[in-house]
């Protein structure tokens, strides 16, 4: 299915890898230099590696960058275990890493990828050199009410219905109304990133699996939210080794923007890049000013005394970042 799907930009290979119980479709923008960092990226619910291309395009001077669509999202075909839960999400990541050998690596997670990339840096700290978060889908004691439509599709049948409800919707009228939610400024969305997501869009509803790994996903993250102990993501959070780096939109309608404090208490060694014109894809919205904190936190940590550089797998808009340690978030709006 890679072969043809929409959205594969100059310079970007998209090919299928198989994993075990699973086959994931991976986008690679190599880097410029050989010597270059692997960094990995996850998306979030409903989205796809598309998401990252933009952000790994402006990055292609500083890492070697992969992204995969989760299972049953982009071209990825459904797992085989019919397992969308989050620890499932997170298991399927690691093996991604342990077969291609790139690791340690920059890992980026974004909403329910956030979630995922949390548990994968809490319980593989060798394969994570650092850690960046962009409005990562952790527990919310009192969700913003934006986001009640998204959880809802987790309800038993509620995918079904909305299917039938939205039957004959375009899917330029679906695309558009996606990007609308998670940009915090829609003037942002170009007219290429609308056609592109338009393209995508029609590939995506007519497959089969379409809503069911949509619904499915989405009660595993109302799952995930309800675990206690060891368990909770935001225990798993605080068992973090690596420098993280959480990015929040203060136009975020999915996460709230008020996470940030809990988040920057949580993750130990953490920095916040608060950006407060900004919505749920800060990497889509405003990559360049991601890449840029990015680049800060590679930096800080390559300055650390006694830093040790872990050694590489040879391959064939607004905002400021706060530096090392700072607990700051700018909650203007």
């Amino acid at each position: 299915m890679t072969e043809d799907w929409p959205g594969v930009r100059e310079g970007e290979t998209f090919r299928p890898r198989a994993l075990p119980g699973a086959v994931v479709a991976v986008r690679r923008r190599a880097a410029v230099r050989d010597d270059a960092e692997p960094a990995f990226f996850v998306h979030g619910l409903g989205g796809s590696s598309r998401n990252w291309s933009s952000l790994m395009e402006r990055l292609a001077g500083d890492v070697d960058c992969e992204a995969l669509d989760l299972p049953g999202f982009g071209a990825s075909p459904p797992p085989g275990d019919g397992d969308y839960s989050v620890p499932a999400h997170a298991r399927r990541v690691i093996r991604c890493l342990e077969a291609s050998g790139r690791g340690p690596v920059h890992l980026f997670g974004n909403s329910l990828g956030g979630a995922a990339a949390t548990r994968v840096a809490a319980q593989r700290p060798d394969l994570v050199r650092s850690l960046t978060l962009i409005s990562p889908a952790l527990p919310e004691l009192r969700p913003q009410r934006t986001v009640v439509p998204t959880a809802l599709l987790g309800a038993p049948g509620a995918t079904r219905l909305m299917g039938r409800l939205t039957r004959d919707y375009p899917a330029e009228r679906r695309a558009r109304d996606v990007l609308r939610l998670c940009y915090g400024d829609p003037a942002r969305i170009t007219e290429h990133e609308l056609a592109v997501a338009v393209a995508e869009q029609e590939r995506r509803q007519a497959l089969p699996w379409f809503w069911d790994s949509l619904g499915r996903s989405a009660a595993g993250l109302f799952h995930a939210y309800t675990l206690g102990g060891q368990q909770s993501l935001w225990r798993q959070a605080e068992r973090v080794l690596a420098p993280t780096l959480l990015i929040y939109g203060g136009r975020d309608r999915l996460v709230a923007f008020r996470m940030a404090r809990r988040a920057a208490i949580a993750f130990r060694d953490s920095r916040v890049l608060a950006l407060p014109s900004v919505g749920h894809v800060a990497m889509m919205e405003v990559p360049d000013a991601v890449a840029d904190a990015f680049r800060e936190l590679r930096d800080e940590i390559a300055e650390r005394p006694g830093a040790v550089v872990p050694p590489v797998v040879p391959r064939s808009p607004t905002g400021t970042a706060p530096r090392a340690g700072s607990r700051g978030v700018d909650a203007s709006c």
